[in-house]
């Protein structure tokens, strides 16, 4: 299992890599800079959140790890790993609409709602990683 057991780091491909859904009881690392950014990262088996520079960007339930989440003003791609399937909810662009990948097979188009929440669901038990990869239409 590839949790992350210092909460967040920085990747040499300039990502970062949260979460770590082994953790019995809520741990919060909070100012973590990573390229001129301040994140907080909230994990446990039950939830991982993660806000940058005090914004929402990622929520799953139950709890995942996630590595190598890159944000770009067209996408948004990590990889995702968990006990069991996750809920994930991701900070995009208000009322537009996305293309959702999940491991290489196109999941469909998602629109956000007013407040810029793009909400999907990944099936994650027994697998690995699960690449995910969400694209502005």
């Amino acid at each position: 299992m590839a949790t992350v057991k210092e909460l967040i780091r920085s990747e040499a491909d300039g990502s970062i890599s949260f979460g770590d859904y082994e953790l019995a009881v809520k741990t919060k690392l909070k100012d973590f800079n990573h390229q001129g950014d301040l994140y907080k990262v909230k994990t446990f088996k039950e939830i991982t959140k993660l806000e940058r520079n005090d914004l929402f960007v990622y929520e799953s339930v139950p709890g995942t790890a996630v590595e190598h989440f890159q944000v770009t003003a067209e996408q948004v791609e990590f990889q995702v790993e968990g006990p069991e399937d996750a809920q994930i909810t991701l900070g995009m662009e208000d009322d537009t609409e996305y293309l959702t990948i999940v491991d290489g097979v196109d999941a469909g188009a998602i629109r956000t709602n007013l407040g810029g929440k793009l909400v999907l669901s990944v099936e994650l038990g027994g697998k690995e990683k699960v690449n995910v990869k969400v694209v502005k239409a």
